[in-house]
This record gives C-alpha cells, structure tokens and sequence, in this order.
C-alpha cells in the first residue's frame, strides 16, 4: 500500500469531494461539485488526503488570519477511517494555524469530543448551531 499524500493543491474536480461528502451523510444541503470547489476556495487553508488519484480525506480552516481559526470539515472515507489520517489532517491544520500565530479551535459533535481531546484539544465553550428555513 502506497503512502496516503496530503496536499494544499486544488483537485481538478470536486467530484471526488462531493462523493466523501455523501459517504458521511453530510450533503443534507444538497451541496454541488461547484458549492463544495467555491467553499474550499474561500477557506483560509484546506488539506486534501489522496491514496493515489482517489480522495480520501479533507479538512479546511476557516480564519480571518489574524486571530482564530476554525477548523472544520475534517473527513474521511469511511473505509480509511482508523489508519490516522484524520489525525495527519488535524495536525496539519494546526501547525499552519500555529505558524500563522492563529489560535486553532474547532466545534464537534458530542460523540468526537474523546477524539479532539485525544489530538490535544479542551472543551472551552457551548457551540451553537440554528437550522437553515429558505
């Protein structure tokens, strides 16, 4: 098995991206190829996983640069789950957040809490989250 590769560069196609999303159940927006490329894009600093040509993971910070950076979106291939790449990916995010003197927070749900705890995180805060109408 060939080493996972993780990179900044923008896939070609956010097919790939749109297909991890829909694995998760995570596409309850019915979010396109083009909504998902324009939200990587707009992000601060993303990371790609690929095993080869196939995407496996992402993750993405979402930050004004000057302060706080968010991270999210932080997934994986259910079938790559467990090998330590959403770890890589975590820890990837925070080291550009750290060189950037960007203090690295993020909101998950209840049941991941061990998991960031485990990568270094505190629980700091209540998150908030309100249901999109239109």
């Amino acid at each position: 098995m060939k080493p996972i590769i993780y990179t900044t560069k923008q896939p070609e196609s956010f097919k790939q991206l749109l297909k991890l999303y829909e694995a998760l159940g995570w596409n309850s927006l019915n979010l396109s190829e083009i909504d998902l490329e324009k939200m990587c894009k707009q992000s601060w600093y993303t990371i790609y996983a690929f095993d080869e040509d196939k995407m496996v993971g992402m993750g993405r910070v979402i930050s004004d640069g000057v302060i706080t950076g968010i991270i999210c979106g932080v997934c994986v291939l259910p079938a790559y789950q467990s090998k330590g790449i959403g770890k890589a990916i975590v820890d990837q995010l925070v080291q550009h957040c750290e060189e950037n003197r960007v203090i690295p927070q993020l909101m998950c749900v209840e049941g991941l809490e061990p998991y960031y705890v485990s990568l270094g995180f505190r629980k700091f805060s209540i998150g908030m989250t309100r249901n999109i109408t239109h």
